[in-house]
C-alpha cells in the first residue's frame, strides 16, 4: 500500500458500491471510540425516534453469523433418547419390582409414540441387559468401586449404558455417554452426572483390558461369562458336567423366529402352506410336526389369520408335550395348570371337537386367557374352570383317558428367550417348587383311569424339577410305569427318550429347554 492510501495497482483502499461514494477514513478520535454521546435522544438529522430516552441503534434478537455451518441434521438411525428412557423404566420394573420383562415392555411401548426403529431398540437395550447383567456389573466393578451403595437409578443408568458399550458395536460410544448423562440430569440427579461420565469414559478407554476368567475355571467364571447366577452354574456341572454345562450357559439363539401351528380343525399342513405363501413373512418348518417358524412377522398377535383363529403360536417343545399325550376322538383329557391354553387347544384340536377338555388354572385372570382362546379357535369341548389342581376333586377321581400336568417350574429351560429368568430364579424358590411339584402328581395322578395316560412336563433343565421328579414318583406310585412315547413324536425325541423321560436341550436339540415324561397306569 502506497503512502496516499492507495493499494498497489492503483486500486483504493476500500472499494465503491454502485451509486455510492468512497467510504472517508474516519476520523481519529472516532476509531480510538470517543465519539461525544448524544444527550438530546435526536437522531442525527434532527427527528426523535418514538418513546423516550436516546437514541440507539435496534439490536437483533440473534446476531447473523456468516459463513457459520447449519448443526448436522440427526441421523434417522439413531436412537431417540426416549427410547432410552422407556428402556431404563423397563428394566426398573424388572429389577426393583420383580415384572415380567414381555409384559413391562408390551405396556410401556403402548403408552409412547416411538417409531419400529426406537421399539426395536429399546427391546435390544431391556433383552441385551437382562441376558448379559452378571456379566455386566463384573466389567463395572473395574471402574467403579461399592456399586452397591449407589442410587439405584444411577446404577441402573451405567448397567444399560455399559451393555451398549459392550454389545451395541453401531452406536458411537461418545453419543452413549452423553444420553446416559442426560438420563442422569433428568432423574433429577445433576449431582452425579460427573460419576455417571467419568465411569463410562473410563469404560471406554479400559473395556479392552478387562481380565475376564477363562470358561473353563469352574461354575465361578460360567457365571460371570454367562450370566447365570452361581448356583445355577453349579447344579448344570453338577448335573451334565463342566463342558456341557458350559455349552448350555453359553448357548444363544442367533435365529429369531417366531413358532406357529396351523388350526387342525380347518388345516392340514398343505394347506397352510398355501395360506403362508400369500404372507409377507418368511416361513420354514419346524423341527416337530405342524410346527412353522416364521420370521418377518411383525405383531404377529394381530395378523387377520391368527384372529380369525386360523392359526396359534406355541413353541416346539410345548406342541411335543400335548403330541405326548396321543389323544383319542371322543376322549375324557385334563389339563391340569393349563393356562395360557396352548396346549389345551392342541389337545382339543386333535380331538377334532371331540370329547372334553378340561382346562383348569388357579388364577381366574389366567383362566380368562384360555377362554379367549376357545373363542378365538371357536372350540367348543373345551372347559376351563378356575381350580387348584393340588387339592383333588373327588367325584373326577378315575375318570379321564389323559391328564396332563405341565406343572409350574423355574423356567431355565427359555432362559434364552427370557433373559429375566435367570434374575427371578432361586435355590429357595427350587425347592418350594419341587415340593409343589411332588404335591401335583401325587394329586392329579387320580384322575387317571386304569390304562389311561399321565403326562408330566416342564419348560426346565435341572434334574431336581425332572428326571428326579419322576424316579420319586414311580417308585412311590407302582401302579403306573413308564410309557413310549407314540409314533406321531418325531423319531431323533424318540431315541433320545429315556427310562425317566425326555430331556430337551436348546443348544443340542434345536426347541426350547424341556422335560416330558409319558407314563401309563397299569393298575
Amino acid at each position: 500500500m502506497t503512502k496516499d492510501g492507495a493499494r498497489q495497482g492503483g486500486k483504493p483502499p476500500y472499494a465503491a458500491r454502485e451509486g455510492r461514494p468512497f467510504r472517508q477514513e474516519k476520523k481519529a478520535e472516532d476509531r480510538r471510540g470517543a465519539r461525544p454521546p448524544r444527550t438530546d435522544g435526536k437522531r442525527p438529522d434532527g427527528s426523535r425516534p418514538a418513546g423516550k430516552g436516546p437514541y440507539h441503534r435496534p439490536r437483533m434478537e440473534k446476531p447473523i453469523q456468516r459463513g457459520m455451518a447449519k448443526p448436522a441434521p440427526r441421523d434417522p438411525n439413531a436412537p431417540s433418547s426416549l427410547s432410552r428412557r422407556v428402556a431404563l423404566d423397563i428394566f426398573e420394573d424388572v429389577i426393583r419390582k420383580d415384572a415380567y420383562a414381555s409384559l413391562s415392555l408390551d405396556e410401556r411401548l403402548r403408552s409412547v409414540n416411538l417409531s419400529q426403529l426406537d421399539k426395536r431398540f429399546c427391546a435390544s437395550i431391556v433383552y441385551r441387559t437382562l441376558e448379559n447383567l452378571i456379566r455386566i456389573d463384573y466389567a463395572l466393578s473395574f471402574f467403579l468401586k461399592d456399586a452397591d451403595a449407589l442410587e439405584p437409578k444411577v446404577r441402573d443408568i451405567l448397567r444399560i449404558s455399559a451393555c451398549q458399550l459392550l454389545f451395541h458395536d453401531r452406536i458411537p460410544d461418545n453419543a452413549i455417554v452423553d444420553e446416559a448423562v442426560k438420563l442422569t440430569r433428568g432423574a433429577g440427579l445433576e449431582g452425579l452426572t460427573g460419576l455417571t461420565n467419568a465411569v463410562l469414559r473410563n469404560m471406554i478407554r479400559g473395556k479392552d483390558e478387562i481380565k475376564w476368567p477363562d470358561p473353563n475355571e469352574g461354575p465361578q467364571a460360567l457365571s460371570i461369562l454367562y450370566s447365570v447366577p452361581l448356583w445355577l452354574a453349579n447344579k448344570l456341572t453338577e448335573a451334565y458336567g463342566p463342558d456341557m454345562a458350559r455349552e448350555i450357559c453359553a448357548y444363544r439363539s442367533e435365529s429369531h423366529y417366531t413358532v406357529i401351528r396351523p388350526t387342525l380343525t380347518r388345516y392340514t399342513d398343505e394347506a397352510f402352506e398355501a395360506l403362508l405363501q400369500k404372507k409377507v413373512w418368511e416361513s420354514e418348518k419346524g423341527v416337530v410336526a405342524h410346527a412353522y417358524r416364521v420370521r418377518m412377522a411383525s405383531d404377529i398377535g394381530r395378523d387377520a389369520d391368527y384372529l380369525a383363529g386360523n392359526f396359534s403360536i406355541q413353541g416346539e417343545s410345548s406342541m411335543l408335550a400335548a403330541q405326548a399325550v396321543d389323544v383319542k376322538r371322543g376322549s375324557q383329557v385334563l389339563d391340569c395348570c393349563a393356562a395360557p391354553g396352548g396346549k389345551t387347544a392342541y389337545l382339543a384340536e386333535q380331538m377334532r371337537g371331540t370329547g372334553r377338555v378340561y382346562a383348569w388354572d388357579v388364577h381366574e385372570h389366567r383362566v380368562k386367557l384360555i377362554q379367549a382362546q376357545a373363542r378365538r379357535l371357536k372350540l367348543d369341548n373345551i372347559r376351563p374352570a378356575v381350580r387348584d389342581a393340588s387339592v383333588l376333586k373327588d367325584d373326577l377321581a378315575g375318570m379321564m383317558d389323559a391328564v396332563l400336568l405341565d406343572a409350574p417350574c423355574s423356567g431355565l429351560g427359555v432362559m434364552d428367550n427370557k433373559p429375566d429368568i435367570k434374575i427371578r430364579a432361586t435355590e429357595e424358590g427350587l425347592r418350594e417348587l419341587t415340593a409343589l411339584q411332588e404335591k401335583l402328581l401325587n394329586t392329579c395322578c387320580q384322575y387317571v383311569k386304569k390304562g389311561g395316560t399321565l403326562v408330566y412336563s416342564t419348560c426346565s433343565m435341572l434334574p431336581e424339577e425332572n428326571k428326579d421328579q419322576v424316579k420319586r414318583f414311580l417308585e412311590s406310585h407302582p401302579d403306573f410305569a413308564i410309557d413310549p412315547l407314540p409314533d406321531g413324536v418325531g423319531e431323533a425325541f424318540q431315541r433320545a427318550y429315556t427310562d425317566c423321560g425326555l430331556q430337551l436341550l436348546p443348544h443340542r436339540d434345536g426347541v426350547e429347554g424341556f422335560f416330558i415324561a409319558r407314563m401309563r397306569r397299569v393298575k
